[in-house]
């Protein structure tokens, strides 16, 4: 055997019977016995790792309990960042990236606004669609603030009534391209401004 096979098992012999003491630590840190388990496997697998830095004589067993509790309070400074999903939540509020018929609810939507006065459909692309405020939509429509914030309100229930009626006017646009439409006309509508 070469010279550090030998402190391998030296090293070895002396962590096996440490080990009680290390799951009796880990327990009072934790305060849950698979908690602690889980502990005691990260601290053993690091005091190997680490076992060339060990200086023999000296106490092994503080040495593992200086690993264990940095390796403890490792842990919760990380969990404060983690939260477990609940699989019920998870069900309720996860939602698939893709939406096959996202593309043609949009297009009913392009096609709804096109059915809205003129003004109305200006300030709501604007303010909706360009997410300006209302203030800039008033200087670039010429009209009061208030004004803007009407045409607005009546915009959006308009088109919810429209959208509920579901008569909705067709068009040959392809709905794919729906929201590349609602961008452009809101670029353009922003552009009056400049």
């Amino acid at each position: 055997m070469d010279d550090q096979t030998l402190a391998d098992e030296a090293f070895r012999a002396e962590l096996i019977p440490v080990i009680p003491h290390m799951r009796a630590f880990a327990r009072t840190l934790c305060g849950n016995a698979v908690e602690a388990d889980d502990l005691v496997q990260e601290g053993l697998a690091k005091a190997w790792k680490s076992r060339a830095s060990y200086e023999p004589g000296t106490s092994l067993k503080s040495w593992t309990f200086t690993i264990i509790r940095n390796q403890f309070y490792s842990d919760k400074r990380r969990s404060w960042r983690q939260s477990s999903l609940d699989p019920e939540t998870a069900e309720r509020t996860l939602v698939a990236v893709t939406n096959p018929t996202g593309a043609l609810e949009l297009d009913e939507v392009r096609r709804a606004l096109s059915m809205l006065p003129p003004d109305q459909r200006e300030a709501l692309i604007l303010v909706a669609v360009a997410g300006m405020p209302y203030e800039e939509v008033s200087a670039i429509c010429g009209c009061a603030e208030g004004t803007i914030k009407s045409r607005v309100s009546r915009a959006r229930q308009r088109l919810a009534e429209i959208m509920a009626d579901g008569h909705i006017d067709e068009d040959q646009a392809q709905p794919a391209a729906a929201m590349e439409t609602l961008l452009s006309d809101a670029r353009r509508l922003a552009a009056r401004a400049a």
